[in-house]
């Protein structure tokens, strides 16, 4: 017995030792080795295991050996893995159990309870099961009436809340939390605290909002040194969880707390660390917001038209069935429940690519079909349009060589007279009259190129010694010759409605003045303008008006807007992506509250609605005019809501109730200088590139005038933010709660009595296709195989173009007419979404690339033949759609089984590659040109089976997987080449969303392996040369060579082994190496070179040379003029006069 309890004691005695060594190393953890900690405590756990009494004095009232342990665990929690170790071994299930036990004491020990509670804050997190193991073991109640017995020990009390927060992660808890009075326990500690410093429990605390807004108020006007700021931004945090439902905003509004946080946030402004407060604060306010309606009759277009055929179901089918008088505006979704979640960051962090749960799963889906869905037959109609297939060029041959015979006998003549006035040194070149313009398109896109005298074919010359990098856009240059110095007095356009484009404002009569001074004997006033021929080559203001008439409209548009008569020249100087002002978006929702607070303030005046047809401009004389009566126009009404702040909305696309996003409208009657505000209110996406650095496009008549015809990007303070009206179920897509978001931008104007227009991007409209295209017609040279045919007529009655070009073969012989009719074919389609003008400024790159003469442009065509077309949807163009063709469909979303009476340009395009499929010349490649509003650079977006299913969990062998990976060569090569170009925003996975789109549907039914849908940035770049840059009309163009380029080097890559080499396939690197040494040594720089000249003229120009030299008996540097001569391209007979030569005797 004694010895039994000797040894007792001598193993208390060692417990104790063990402990005082814990203690010890608690006080020194920063120097302890974590092995001794360790072994300490393994000694003590096997003395605890082995000794029963051992155990019970451990845990016992009184025992400091708990005490040591906690705090042990409390050193120990510090780090991460060591507590995920801890929840491994089931520590938080003895913790718990250890609440328990120490609150059966009476009263429990509080340094017990502030230990445990202190571990489980920093334990209880890491454990996924924590709060379910707490209801279990009934350590919930435990915490609660532990801190209903000590609300006023604040040392107990903050572990005791913070366990309770975790305990609230769960949503089991937290109900049976609020059901025992957690609630009013928070209101009654805040109380205390204020003096000196999940929807169920939502409604509980309903109540108690006023005494919240009192209690931050409380805190705002004591915490001038703002020390307890996570205080006030935890009231703010009740209040917002209090107001996500409809009783606790309507309480907030009571309580009268959108004058309380208004007053409070402006108060924080000027102090940059209160932002979480004023950002809380703000958020709030936007979310007990009254909702609005939009000031709209209804949410349908104001233009309707109807159609022969409604779609048996979709959203077309519900508008035409939607009861006459129905208020589709609001309904009861406004009054919801629950608010939308909103995100308090004032800047928020640009989209990026997140997990997609739209991936296609089924790899059936992913698979090309192996049968043609309908017969050829039916698709035999379609051979009309491939002429090229089975044309002979018989009655080429005599034509053509009579031809080169008038050419070479007037170049002769030309040639000898333009050698004598080089001679005599006689020759100047006029000046262009447009001050400070540069229409070279150089591919920098930098400097200021201000030049009084601008020589003409700049650009060939840098394409030539810049190569890859610089691809020139051909016909960029102005035009040689001409009386350089006067302008062209033009008549205001007047269309077959007899309205003509207007000067608004007092400069109206104060142009018609001037009009009267040039020509008395007009009936109608003479703009004065430039002719911007000589700025645009492919542009003809009297041209373009012509255009205009022959396109049909549903509102029957009568006016044309100045932009697109007098044309664009892109700015010489860069256009920087806009840095963000800090705290702007806060300023404008403040401002937006304002009208809720002083209510007085605000004018609330309809300026123009397109809703009263008799009279759409209202003339208040104080207010700004409008219009956007023209092609492509979208502006349905404007209001005045203070002096110089207009709230705009926009028009939804005709036969729907939606895509709000396109604008482009007229503004006159400004004053110079005024601080303008403009909102559209009625935007629907969620994000926009305008939070990032977009910036609108704004063209001045007054500029024009004065000689910079141009579109520039303008607008401060720019963002975009949810707002305050509401959408209808209708109008959301049955999703309920939705709000509209708004797009402010303020402006100054710099000019009086000035007409601006303003634009989400570069127009382009379809009369502006219908010019480009005669003037391309009116660039073919006999090398070039160009054939337009009308593909079909759309809804609207406007036609359909569809182009083909190549090369003409070289002669008529078997061999030549064999390889022209086996040319791979390239099929090319653009602007199916109106709104993304972007594409049609790239399509217009490409086209003038195809139909120019540079060497690069010459092999293409010899090594494609290119089938595009250029505008997939007249219609929705020409009205100002953003997204729908008159049947109020996206034509992208229909290529499955589109309709030849709803959408008969799809089906008819779907037709033509359906047709190539049968007779089996599917393309080599299919392109749709888009615009992305959402994402900055040019990417493509293709389709693979392999990386579709690696982004998913299909199981699949890898023969099932077998695939090419040629669909990547393309995108590749312009992520080599075009400084727009992002290979790493490309994608090849296919969506489920998208199978309907042409790329998808192309590359599964016709079974073109390169199908894709290239996308270029509304907003700019990120990367690049062009990082940093908004993207212009110039960079689009350039693109569009640029992929030109591309696919020539494709021809070379995907050619047989021994065709890479065919002299008809210029290797494109060598060439320009070989020229540009070649230019390097001429005696006089090719500076002028402006139109290209077929290669079989350049020959004859080679003949006339040698002739001249022969008569002038010099030889010396003719050698390297005809050298380089029979290697480049020359663009006009005119260029003679910059090499300087004195080949002709006096």
């Amino acid at each position: 017995m004694n010895k039994h309890k000797m040894i007792t004691e001598k193993g208390n005695s060692r417990v104790l030792m063990l402990f005082g060594q814990l203690e010890k190393l608690n006080r020194e953890s920063m120097l302890v080795d974590p092995e001794i900690a360790r072994q300490i405590t393994a000694k003590i756990l096997h003395l605890i295991q082995t000794q029963e009494k051992t155990r019970k004095e451990i845990v016992s009232k009184g025992s400091s050996g708990m005490e040591v342990i906690l705090a042990t665990l409390e050193v120990s929690s510090r780090g991460g893995r060591r507590i995920g170790v801890f929840v491994s071994k089931g520590g938080t299930g003895i913790l718990l159990q250890l609440v328990i036990s120490a609150s059966k004491e009476s009263p429990p020990s509080e340094e017990v309870m502030l230990q445990l509670h202190s571990v489980l804050a920093k334990v209880g997190p890491k454990d996924r099961k924590f709060g379910v193991k707490a209801r279990l073991n009934g350590a919930l109640n435990v915490t609660v009436n532990l801190l209903k017995q000590n609300l006023q020990n604040y040392k107990l009390l903050l572990p005791c809340l913070l366990v309770l927060q975790v305990y609230s992660s769960n949503t089991v808890n937290a109900v049976s939390l609020g059901k025992n009075g957690v609630v009013e326990l928070m209101f009654k500690i805040i109380g205390p605290y204020s003096k000196k410093n999940t929807k169920t429990n939502a409604q509980r605390a309903v109540v108690h909002v006023p005494i919240l807004l009192h209690i931050y108020q409380d805190w705002h006007r004591n915490d001038t040194r703002h020390r307890h700021i996570l205080i006030r931004k935890g009231i703010l945090g009740c209040l917002k969880n209090i107001t996500n439902i409809k009783l606790g905003r309507k309480a907030f509004i009571d309580a009268d707390g959108m004058r309380i946080l208004y007053n409070t946030s402006t108060e924080c402004l000027p102090v940059r660390t209160l932002d979480p407060l004023i950002n809380t604060s703000s958020l709030i306010m936007r979310k007990c917001f009254p909702k609005n309606r939009l000031p709209l009759p209804t949410i349908k277009s104001v233009f309707h038209h109807q159609l022969l055929r409604v779609p048996a179901g979709g959203p077309v089918a519900q508008l035409y069935n939607q009861p006459l008088g129905m208020d589709d505006v609001v309904d009861e979704s406004d009054n919801n429940e629950d608010a939308e979640a909103e995100n308090d960051m004032e800047n928020e962090v640009e989209e990026k690519d997140h997990h997609n749960d739209d991936i296609e799963t089924d790899i059936n889906n992913l698979r090309p079909k192996e049968t043609h869905s309908r017969p050829f037959e039916e698709l035999k109609i379609y051979e009309r349009f491939f002429m090229e297939l089975s044309e002979d060029f018989q009655v080429m041959q005599y034509t053509f060589v009579f031809g080169l015979i008038i050419v070479f006998l007037g170049m002769f003549s030309y040639f000898r007279y333009t050698l004598v006035l080089v001679c005599n040194g006689n020759v100047s070149f006029p000046a262009l009259d447009l001050d400070t313009i540069n229409i070279t398109k150089d591919q920098d896109g930098c400097g200021d190129h201000t030049h009084s005298q601008t020589h003409p074919g700049a650009g060939l010359e840098q394409e030539l010694v810049q190569g890859l990098e610089r691809v020139a856009l051909d016909g960029a240059g102005p035009q040689g010759g001409g009386g350089g110095g006067n302008k062209h007095n033009r008549q205001p356009p007047i269309l077959a409605g007899g309205v003509a484009a207007r000067l608004g404002g007092e400069g109206e009569e104060m142009l018609a003045e001037d009009w009267a001074e040039e020509e008395e004997s007009s009936e109608e006033g003479v703009l004065h303008v430039p002719d911007t021929a000589l700025l645009l080559p492919l542009h003809d203001p009297d041209l373009y008006v012509e255009m205009v008439k022959s396109t049909s409209s549903v509102p029957q548009f009568s006016e044309v807007a100045y932009p697109d008569y007098f044309g664009h020249v892109a700015p010489t100087s860069r256009e920087h992506i806009l840095e963000r002002v800090y705290g702007v978006q806060r300023t404008k929702i403040f401002q937006d509250i304002e009208r809720l607070i002083h209510p007085n303030d605000i004018l609330d005046k309809v300026v123009y609605d397109l809703d009263i047809q008799s009279c759409p401009v209202v003339d208040g004389g104080e207010s700004l005019k409008f219009n956007s009566q023209f092609e492509s126009g979208n502006l349905r009404k404007a209001v005045q809501i203070r002096k110089f702040e207009y709230d705009l909305v926009l028009n939804s696309d005709i036969n729907s109730n939606h895509y709000h996003q396109w604008f482009y409208f007229e503004v006159s009657g400004m004053r110079v200088g005024a601080p303008y505000r403009f909102n559209i209110i009625n935007c629907e996406k969620s994000n926009s590139q305008f939070n990032y650095g977009m910036q609108v496009l704004m063209y001045s008549v007054q500029e024009a005038i004065s000689g910079r015809p141009r579109w520039v990007r303008t607008g401060t303070d720019i963002c975009y933010y949810k707002n305050h009206f509401s959408r209808s179920s209708i109008a959301a897509g049955g999703q309920k709660g939705k709000s509209y978001y708004t797009m402010t931008f303020s402006m100054t104007f710099n000019h009086k009595d000035d007409v601006c227009y303003f634009a989400y991007h570069y127009p382009y409209t379809y009369s502006t296709l219908k010019m480009h295209l005669q003037k391309l017609e009116a660039l073919r040279t006999p090398q070039t195989y160009l054939r337009e045919d009308v593909l079909c007529e759309t809804l609207g009655g406007n036609s359909c173009p569809l182009l083909t070009i190549t090369a003409m073969p070289e002669s008529t012989s078997n061999d030549q007419i064999c390889q022209f009719r086996n040319r791979p074919l390239v099929f090319l389609s653009s602007r199916v979404h109106p709104g993304e003008t972007n594409a049609s400024w790239v399509m217009k790159g490409t086209l003038e690339f195809l139909m120019g003469s540079s060497p690069l442009a010459h092999s293409l065509r010899e090594a494609y033949i290119f089938k595009i077309v250029p505008m997939l949807n007249p219609d929705g163009v020409v009205n100002g759609n953003h997204r729908c063709s008159l049947s109020g469909e996206d034509l992208n979303r229909q290529w499955q089984n589109p309709s030849p009476e709803l959408h008969p340009t799809i089906y008819h395009t779907k037709s033509l590659l359906q047709y190539l499929a049968a007779i089996q010349r599917a393309p080599l490649v299919f392109c749709d040109y888009h615009g992305h509003s959402r994402k900055k650079n040019v990417f493509m977006y293709g389709c693979s089976l392999k990386e579709t299913v690696w982004e998913t969990n299909i199981s699949a062998t890898s023969c099932e997987l077998h695939e090419d990976l040629g669909y990547r060569t393309l995108p590749k090569i312009l992520s080599q080449m075009a400084p727009a170009f992002s290979m790493a925003s490309c994608s090849f996975v296919v969506e489920r969303s998208k199978e309907a789109t042409a790329r998808v549907v192309v590359w599964r039914e016709i079974g073109v392996q390169r199908s894709y849908t290239m996308e270029s940035t509304l907003c700019g770049c990120d990367q690049g040369k062009y990082k940093g840059l908004q993207i212009g009309t110039r960079e689009l163009e350039e693109m569009g060579a640029q992929f030109c380029v591309a696919l020539l080097r494709l021809k070379r890559l995907t050619s047989p082994l021994k065709l890479r080499n065919h002299a008809h396939l210029l290797d494109v690197e060598s060439d320009l190496t070989e020229t540009r040494c070649k230019v390097q040594s001429l005696a006089g720089p090719l500076k002028d070179i402006q139109r290209l000249v077929p290669k079989p003229l350049v020959r004859c120009l080679s003949c006339v040379l040698r002739v001249v030299v022969l008569l002038g008996g010099e030889p010396s540097p003719q050698t390297e003029v005809l050298s380089a001569l029979e290697q480049v391209f020359i663009k006009d007979l005119s260029v003679l006069c910059s090499f300087h030569l004195s080949l002709v005797p006096d």
